[in-house]
């Protein structure tokens, strides 16, 4: 007899296609030509191995294609009413079987889709929109398919919650400290009660500013590219974070300027020695790198914390399309027995094939009728649940926010001293740590009991979907079939019984091929979070890498400048560690944001390919291969699956170098920031060295001394005109010899180390010629599988070792130099000092002046070089050793001579 089954199929097929249309024109995000692409492209250039794609996820491969054996084949026989079609609803499908497409023919067009390349383009997937949620809860009502973004972008939304807090944290320490240094001052009566109220409103109200001009920018940056409040997309979602990220940047460094402005005003007001500026100064960079230290520490737990929490939601989010995906299966599952029993009456002649078509479409029809309804119902009451539970998570926030910041206040009122800053830090960070860890275990009790909730709701609509059905084929088999096939009652209720009995192992299949299915995304689930502490074990050590390399370059500009005293240097060090610390944390922070992005960024192809696995795995050990071409079916699949899996290694290698790339360019961005912070800092230092050694010298000149000496050789009618000139000329002709044995002595000494120099390199070229010549002739010895990036890499490390070598080299003879012309400059100081001393001596003895000249036995009594206190013990500047080659090393006693000679 001819099976009217395929009219059917073809019709449904057709009802299918203008379905689908309807349902692309929904997609505000999703053009005609991006539909028409998905349409025409082809999975597999095999007609073969498009087939085995199709068979393996509608049909077992040993299974001949029928398409009403089971009744689910043919889905025209229970179309049912579909809800609209959200933008976030992916064209392509979901593969979690939602209950929005419980028809078989749903999951032929998307298995039609399986190619991973057929949706993978990366302009037209960062394009696409998806659900903009701020809670987890929510995810649990999105019907998309894109759930992974949901997941992720709460993941980004949590950062940038964590980023927020810790440097709200930050500027709270800094002002609490600088409070309780006024307070020492005010206490000790430096400073008046005004003054303290006013250093401390101006300070805060600064602070608050910068922080609403960071909301300003942040908020023009939520912003920008919002074309629909309730959607967005992976590419805005990227620029908004590299936007923020630069705005984070810019207040970090305006943050630095600001606790430096207010150091410099809080020390200006309080009028305190130069030595108590730079104890407190030092001891207020101390306190702040031990804040630094504090926030590292949490930021690294609570982003593990956040990671971990993205895998909880991953499970509980798999668990509800579980119970989604089970319950239409299962239905399928008993329709199927049906029709094989009605198979079975036909056969037999029982009942006609138009008969029972006309039997499985009244069942079918009734029953996904009734299901689409039962789900409409479940959908919205799930919607309706997870509304009020947020609206509940609101208050409830909201109170303990209130009840943190009393908590807060309780703390901040009390008194401390200078003594009780560390325990103050402590005791502040504890507390905050505390209110987070409070509000986190909340939100994960909330999310929990939603999920729970809404499994509740789902498992009631499986109940109903179960009585339902139970009901229509008791119908079927008690009042239908004894009409229509002549059957008796007790036929037809042992033809139930069968029913009953065949259901049991096909039910306990499905059960096991959902616990394979549930194992199999555990594991994979497994996978990636290795993957994540992998990545996160990397960046630490990439972290630690640029901090001492960053510590080492510090430390040689520190070295090179030579002249600041210890306590400068250890500032400068402490100030770069504290600016390094700061830098370090927010790239961390950027680092795991971005491999979010990158996550989301290959989400997709990701869950495609998964499926596909997941698909071919089940098969495979349910259904053994039994002959020839189900062997070549099943070889072609794993085939495909192996090249899409390489595809997608290569392309998850580039999104991440892409991102690294990224990172290195904001990376040198914030150090560029850090360096010219650092050289403020540092020429502060030198200034404040060049005015107290300034004032230093000043001191000692003994100005007034000699104007006392002039007007009294002057007014003296002892010293004659040719006298004082005599004395005056031995006085030039005593400065130019000194001139010339220090000239001499100079070029002597710039002879010897140049003769150093030219020895040290023949040495070294020497020792290089050798060390190469080994190295030619062990060349043949080494492992001749060594790669060619191996042998780069040992090249290059050789490379820059000769240069650090050779820099080391340059460093050490620019000492030498700087060593000998300090020494040559001490002397010449003594000789000139002496001789000022012998002529101001003899013309005082020459008028008859009664005034003592006042010796300083302090550089008359040191040889030549010996002046080395603890400030000379460290090199000069390059500046400080050019200036010896001028003439204003030679000075006169101007007051005197011109005095004297007018």
């Amino acid at each position: 007899q001819k099976d009217d089954s395929q009219r059917l199929l073809e019709s449904f097929n057709s009802g299918e296609k203008e379905h689908t249309l309807t349902k692309s024109k929904a997609e505000p995000y999703t053009s005609k030509g991006e539909m028409v692409l998905e349409e025409s492209e082809s999975p597999l250039n095999s007609n073969v191995t498009a087939f085995a794609l199709k068979a393996k996820v509608i049909y077992p491969i040993n299974q001949k294609f029928r398409p009403l054996a089971d009744g689910s084949s043919n889905p025209s026989l229970h179309e049912n009413p579909k809800q609209a079609v959200l933008p976030n609803q992916v064209m392509e499908t979901s593969t979690s079987g939602s209950l929005g497409s419980l028809s078989q023919g749903d999951k032929e067009d998307c298995s039609s889709s399986t190619t991973i390349h057929s949706t993978t383009s990366d302009d037209r997937f960062q394009a696409r929109a998806f659900l903009k949620v701020t809670s987890f809860p929510e995810v649990l009502t999105c019907e998309s398919f894109d759930v992974k973004l949901c997941l992720c972008s709460l993941i980004l939304k949590d950062l940038m919650l964590l980023d927020t807090e810790l440097r709200k944290e930050k500027h709270v320490m800094f002002i609490q400290v600088l409070k309780i240094y006024l307070t020492d001052f005010h206490r000790k009566k430096k400073i008046t009660d005004d003054l303290f109220k006013k250093i401390l409103l101006i300070q805060e109200n600064d602070f608050e500013e910068l922080q609403k001009q960071l909301d300003s920018r942040l908020q023009n940056t939520e912003m920008s590219g919002a074309h629909n409040s309730e959607y967005q997309t992976l590419e805005d979602l990227e620029r908004k974070e590299r936007e923020y990220s630069e705005h984070i940047i810019d207040n970090m460094e305006a943050f630095w300027k600001q606790t430096d402005k207010a150091q410099q005003a809080f020390l200006d007001q309080s009028k305190c020695s130069s030595a108590k500026a730079t104890k407190i100064t030092m001891d207020l960079t101390e306190k702040m790198i031990a804040v630094e230290s504090l926030l590292s520490e949490s930021q690294d737990l609570q982003a593990m914390e956040i990671q971990e929490r993205l895998f909880n939601w991953e499970l509980m989010v798999k668990s509800i399309d579980s119970l989604k995906s089970y319950i239409p299966e299962e239905c399928k599952c008993r329709l199927s027995i049906v029709s094989n029993i009605l198979d079975h009456l036909t056969v037999k002649n029982n009942l006609s094939v138009r008969q029972k078509e006309e039997l499985l479409t009244d069942l079918h029809k009734a029953f996904w009728e009734q299901l689409a309804h039962f789900s409409n119902e479940c959908i919205q009451q799930s919607k309706d649940l997870i509304l009020k539970r947020l609206e509940c998570r609101a208050k409830n926030r909201e109170e303990f926010k209130h009840r943190q910041k009393a908590e807060q206040g309780s703390l901040l009122s009390k008194t401390f001293h200078n003594k009780d800053i560390n325990d103050f830090l402590k005791a502040y960070h504890e507390l905050l740590e505390k209110h987070r860890q409070e509000q986190w275990e909340l939100e994960e009790e909330d999310d929990c009991e939603s999920t729970e909730a809404v499994a509740d709701l789902y498992k009631e609509l499986y109940s109903k979907a179960s009585h339902a059905l139970v009901e229509l084929v008791t119908e079927l088999f008690l009042q239908t079939l004894p009409v229509v096939t002549g059957l008796s009652v007790r036929e037809c209720e042992l033809l139930k019984e069968e029913w009953q009995e065949n259901l049991i192992p096909q039910l306990e299949k499905w059960e096991t091929h959902r616990q394979r299915r549930w194992k199999l995304f555990r594991e994979q689930l497994l996978e990636e979070k290795k993957r994540w502490i992998k990545e996160h074990a990397l960046s630490a050590v990439m972290q630690k890498h640029l901090s001492e390399k960053q510590e080492k370059i510090i430390q040689g500009v520190v070295s090179r400048l030579g002249c600041l005293s210890d306590e400068s240097v250890n500032f400068i060090l402490q100030k770069h560690r504290l600016l390094l610390c700061s830098v370090l944390r927010r790239l961390t922070l950027r680092r795991v944001g971005m491999a979010a992005l990158a996550c989301m960024r290959m989400s997709r192809k990701k869950t495609l390919l998964q499926e596909l696995r997941v698909q071919h795995t089940l098969q495979k050990g349910s259904s053994p291969c039994q002959d020839e071409d189900q062997w070549q079916l099943q070889k072609a699949v794993e085939s495909h699956i192996l090249e899409e899996e390489e595809k997608l290694e290569e392309e998850t290698q580039e999104t991440h170098l892409e991102f690294h790339q990224l990172l290195v360019t904001e990376t040198q961005e914030a150090l560029q920031f850090l360096q010219q912070h650092m050289e403020h800092v540092i020429g502060q230092t030198l200034l404040h060295h060049a005015r107290r050694e300034a004032g230093k010298k000043s001191s000692d000149d003994g100005e007034d001394f000699k104007e006392r000496l002039v007007e009294a050789a002057v007014e003296s009618v002892y010293g004659t005109s040719n006298n004082i000139n005599r004395l005056v000329q031995n006085y030039y002709q005593q400065l130019g010899k000194i001139r010339e044995d220090y000239e001499g002595k100079k070029l002597q000494q710039l002879k010897s180390l140049q003769a150093e120099r030219s020895e040290r390199n023949r040495l070294k070229k020497k020792q290089e010629t050798e060390l190469a010549l080994k190295e030619k002739q062990t060349k043949g010895l080494l492992n001749v599988s060594s790669t060619v990036h191996h042998r780069m890499v040992l090249q290059q490390k050789k490379v820059l070792a000769q240069f650090d070598l050779q820099q080391q080299f340059r460093l050490e003879s620019l000492k030498q130099k700087l060593l000998g012309l300090h020494h040559l400059e001490t002397e010449l100081e003594n000789q000139l000092q002496e001789a000022e001393q012998d002529f101001v001596s003899e013309l005082a003895v020459l008028a008859r002046v009664p005034v003592s000249v006042k010796k300083k036995p302090s550089k008359r009594s040191k040889p030549a070089g010996g002046k080395t206190n603890s400030k000379r013990k460290t090199f000069q500047s390059a500046e400080s050793a050019d200036k010896d080659d001028s003439h204003e090393n030679i000075q006169e006693p101007r007051g005197l001579t011109s005095g004297l000679c007018r």
